[in-house]
């Protein structure tokens, strides 16, 4: 199966690249070779690559950046999945199109989660332009897949574990304070790649929320992963008030993977143990990676 992978240089995209091309032949590209807002450049791509699948990993996913930058946002939240939906429906292939918890208001009472028959309400602007990104796949192809996931962590980029990591070995005598009033399931870019081939390779369609199992805080987050790390620390609990953002975040992020276990297709683990495996594979480079940022 030949796939065309958008994103391929980010969290997730160096992950499916490393997942799908054990078993498929991946053209892996970034914003660097492909302009996903420009749909001439898209169309000619796809037409040149003739994939059976192309797999949307790019996103503009500064959430509070997104506030100020919304030209860019959009460009890439929304235009970019419509020209590739499109151009998958044009030459026949399947669309795997990765998008977001922030698509829902997070207005749920904890533990409740959000399935995907429930109604998107995003407040904030990233949110927003996710969700017409999601509709813009609907309407564009009938051979599409969309995968809500959340809290999403690797080796790769930039992301919440890696930078409590670099606060708690700066040893500052301030205490690294963390949200404890948000609500949602830390997911491992690792283990998402794994769902999304298996989906693929079953030939899945719709909508699919694909996260860990079970539900912390950031705050139950960061301190089980400098736990783990065995890495001092020091962080205190506080309220999302008391942290303020350009961006309202969700107070529940929790998605149940119902479509995932009604079709026997879940592999996702607790996030728990994900964590676990994920530090005792990567300790040590994410120890080098965060000294040198120091």
């Amino acid at each position: 199966m030949k796939i065309l992978l958008c994103g391929g240089r980010g969290q997730l995209g160096t992950e499916c690249n490393k997942v799908f091309g054990e078993r498929h032949e991946v053209v892996s590209v970034g914003s660097a070779e492909l302009d996903i807002a420009d749909q001439e450049v898209v169309y000619n791509a796809v037409r040149r690559m003739r994939p059976h699948v192309i797999v949307n990993c790019a996103a503009f996913t500064k959430v509070d950046a997104c506030e100020v930058e919304r030209d860019a946002a959009w460009a890439v939240n929304v235009e970019g999945p419509r020209n590739l939906a499109r151009a998958a429906s044009i030459f026949e292939a399947t669309f795997v199109h990765v998008s977001t918890d922030y698509v829902f208001d997070g207005k749920k009472k904890v533990p409740d989660p959000y399935y995907e028959s429930d109604i998107p309400n995003p407040i904030s602007y990233y949110g927003i332009t996710k969700w017409e990104g999601e509709e813009a796949v609907r309407v564009e192809c009938r051979n599409h897949m969309i995968l809500r996931t959340a809290w999403l962590y690797g080796e790769k980029g930039g992301n919440f574990l890696k930078t409590m990591l670099r606060l708690a070995l700066k040893g500052h005598a301030e205490a690294i304070r963390v949200v404890n009033d948000q609500f949602g399931s830390p997911t491992w870019a690792w283990r998402l790649a794994l769902q999304m081939e298996r989906l693929v390779t079953k030939s899945g369609r719709g909508t699919y929320h694909v996260t860990a199992e079970g539900w912390c805080t950031w705050y139950e987050l960061a301190a089980y992963f400098l736990d783990r790390m065995k890495v001092p620390h020091r962080i205190i609990p506080i309220a999302t008030s008391e942290y303020p953002s350009a961006a309202t975040r969700p107070s529940n992020s929790i998605l149940a993977n119902r479509r995932l276990k009604e079709a026997g297709e879940n592999i996702m683990e607790d996030w728990r143990e994900d964590v676990k495996t994920f530090v005792d594979r990567s300790r040590e480079i994410l120890l080098r990676e965060a000294a040198g940022g120091i």
